[in-house]
């Protein structure tokens, strides 16, 4: 045991912070894609993609997780192409998880960045449109160095809602030791056994710990990056 936790809360701290990565870094790309595409684009069905993108947060966790089992299990039909064309298996494994973590925090990350987006002013943009620029082109060299503060936003609520999510994670990966079981549902397993309150807070205190920790990280790279864009 090191600093009074053992192997297997090690392991579910391990496991959490590797799944909410994962779950950051591969959903961000599509954040800031879709987060563009409802801040600059007007087109039919757009209400509906707003509609789908945050349809997350509205549902009970358990009901996104059970979606996912349905289409992502070994018999759902993209889970069962998935595992016969290229043998990916998702449930009941950590890549799930980290499915689950990414589609419960994509939300938080699209309104963050969306909300960055809309608060730049697209004279800037059109402005470099004049100078030659195609519109990845203007992206790329003016709306994203003004955005980075929103996409660090995001990202940190993404990662936060990954480290925190329970309800679907449990019922896509169910809980197993040392494959599946995040801080939340390592919580959840001491809890049930007696005398397991005192390892359940030690992983309590150990979540606020690591939440805090990316707040303050976020907020110093932020801080750096809109002293670097002011004097630039």
């Amino acid at each position: 045991m090191i600093l009074g936790f053992g192997a297997a809360e090690w392991a579910a701290l391990a496991l959490s912070l590797k799944v909410s990565i994962v779950a950051t870094l591969a959903s961000l790309p599509l954040a800031i894609w879709v987060a563009w595409i409802l801040a600059r684009r007007d087109f039919r069905g757009k209400s509906m993609l707003s509609a789908a993108v945050h349809l997350p947060l509205v549902l009970p966790p358990v009901v996104t997780g059970y979606l996912l089992l349905l289409t992502f299990g070994r018999r759902g039909m993209v889970g069962g192409f998935l595992e016969e064309t290229l043998g990916i298996v998702l449930a009941f494994r950590w890549t799930g998880a980290a499915l689950a973590a990414a589609i419960m925090g994509f939300p938080l990350m699209v309104r963050a960045i969306r909300l960055a987006i809309e608060a730049v002013d697209p004279k800037l943009e059109d402005a470099a449109g004049t100078l030659g620029a195609n519109r990845f082109a203007q992206f790329r060299l003016v709306t994203l160095p003004l955005i980075v503060p929103g996409i660090l936003a995001g990202s940190v609520l993404g990662f936060a809602k990954a480290m925190g999510e329970f309800g679907a994670t449990i019922t896509f990966v169910a809980n197993i030791p040392g494959q599946t079981q995040t801080l939340p549902s390592a919580i959840y397993a001491f809890l049930q056994v007696p005398g397991g309150e005192t390892a359940a807070f030690r992983l309590v205190g150990l979540s606020l710990v690591v939440a805090l920790g990316a707040v303050i990280i976020s907020e110093i790279l932020a801080r750096r990056v809109a002293r670097k864009i002011a004097g630039s």
